[in-house]
């Protein structure tokens, strides 16, 4: 398809690589669910390349051809976490200590091999799912005394969780909806909790989340879609049996 044909008929394979680019936008963040939307009933009501080409005109396609084709949608697909480019990396950060405050480590910081996590009447977080990591397994020594440390990890995370509490506890919480990644590196979470808590918690990243409401709102518009041309084909059909009758 190329924006040179505005009046060039689109055929359904054409509007289906729209709608993959439009996916591809929202899940990145580029579009709001209430534009993509209207974008996505827009190129499947669309019936030439001119009709087309406004949807995507304004989204980046890195290495495709001029107009609102997109590269081979098997690409655009969501593929699990590339581990080894994570793994190897130097520490960023190997110490976070809190007394009547609290200390945050989130983003694509590195952790150290082994990590010391102390709080004092205070609050910790460690979040590890966009975090790289010094080496394949790595330690994360916790103690919380009147206080507590949240450790955030991605389902696919291989994560041991072991400690003690004295008037608190450890805890692994979140769904582990799919088996550990077998490329991932290997965090022992483990220490000491004193009237205090360590809690170890799974979570997508926002992109994941954004990406998994995008499939789920596209295909509760298919089934709307058939379910009106279930309709459609019914009152036709009636009409038809009348008209013989």
């Amino acid at each position: 398809m190329t924006s040179e044909l505005p009046e060039m008929r689109a055929s359904d394979s054409e509007r289906e690589r729209v709608a993959e680019r439009l996916r591809d936008a929202v899940a990145e963040g580029r579009l709001d669910m209430d534009e993509f939307e209207q974008r996505l009933d827009a190129a499947y009501r669309a019936r030439t390349h001119g009709e087309l080409a406004p949807l995507v005109q304004d989204l980046p396609a890195p290495g495709a051809a001029a107009g609102p084709a997109v590269a081979d949608p098997a690409a655009a697909a969501p593929a699990r976490t590339n581990w080894r480019e994570r793994i190897g990396v130097p520490a960023t950060s190997r110490n976070a200590f809190a007394f009547w405050g609290g200390f945050s480590r989130r983003g694509s910081w590195t952790i150290g091999r082994g990590f010391n996590a102390v709080v004092l009447m205070a609050g910790g977080e460690l979040d590890l799912r966009e975090a790289r990591f010094e080496a394949e397994e790595t330690v994360i020594t916790c103690v919380a005394v009147m206080g507590g440390v949240s450790v955030v990890v991605p389902p696919d995370l291989n994560v041991e969780v072991t400690g003690i509490g004295l008037m608190g506890g450890f805890a692994e919480e979140g769904t582990v909806d799919r088996a550990p990644a077998p490329d991932a590196p290997r965090v022992v979470v483990r220490g000491l909790a004193v009237m205090g808590g360590v809690a170890v918690e799974r979570k997508r990243t926002r992109a994941e989340k954004q990406r998994l409401k995008t499939e789920r709102a596209e295909r509760l518009r298919l089934e709307k879609e058939q379910a009106r041309e279930e309709k459609e084909q019914a009152r036709l059909e009636k009409r038809l049996r009348k008209e013989l009758d």
